[in-house]
């Protein structure tokens, strides 16, 4: 019973991952003692929750790699620069990534050079407390630039005038990744419009 409760006190905000119990030396029989007694359950793989916990896609969907990164219009929808809450998620992951998120109908998959991956990316920390990676706005901006003909026409040009106009906007920072991104003289063209 001991180890079972010291597993039970190792939840974050609802979760536990199989990584908590091995750090804290706790055999994993115990994980599945738990999931049969009906205490926990498992959402993904070495994610677990306790029983009757709402499940929060987006920490399920980041816990299945340590490179994934929320971006594109689901990092609009989290910085409130989209009111249409996303029906697939959208990822970005380095170039040559092979894993389940492959798999997930509900994730839109993009990829990036391993060097670029981290470019911009912040701790979000969601209303049930948890926290997620996500793209910075401004490096959310270059990232729909980048793949607009793959993004809703509407959304994009919306986002696009928001930002234009948003006091959040920071263009040094956004600019500074365009040439990184190697997409500078697209962002200043898709600006020189409204102007």
């Amino acid at each position: 019973m001991e180890y079972e409760n010291k597993i039970l006190n190792l939840f974050k905000n609802g979760y536990l991952t199989t990584k908590d119990v091995n750090d804290n030396n706790i055999p994993r029989f115990y994980l599945t003692k738990l999931i049969k007694e009906s205490k926990i359950e498992r959402v993904s793989r070495g994610v677990y929750i306790k029983k009757n916990e709402l499940v929060d896609e987006f920490v399920i969907l980041q816990s299945k790699s340590k490179n994934a990164i929320y971006s594109n219009m689901t990092a609009l929808y989290l910085h409130g620069f989209s009111n249409r809450i996303p029906l697939k998620y959208d990822i970005t992951i380095n170039n040559g990534y092979n894993g389940s998120l492959q798999k997930n109908n509900n994730v839109n998959l993009f990829y990036t050079k391993k060097e670029l991956l981290n470019l911009g990316v912040i701790n979000y920390k969601l209303d049930s407390g948890n926290i997620i990676r996500v793209y910075d706005l401004d490096k959310t901006i270059c990232d729909i630039i980048k793949n607009k003909k793959k993004l809703d026409s509407e959304l994009f040009n919306k986002a696009i005038r928001e930002y234009f106009y948003s006091k959040k906007k920071n263009t040094l920072k956004l600019y500074e990744y365009a040439k990184k991104m190697n997409i500078y003289n697209k962002v200043r063209d898709t600006f020189e419009v409204l102007k």
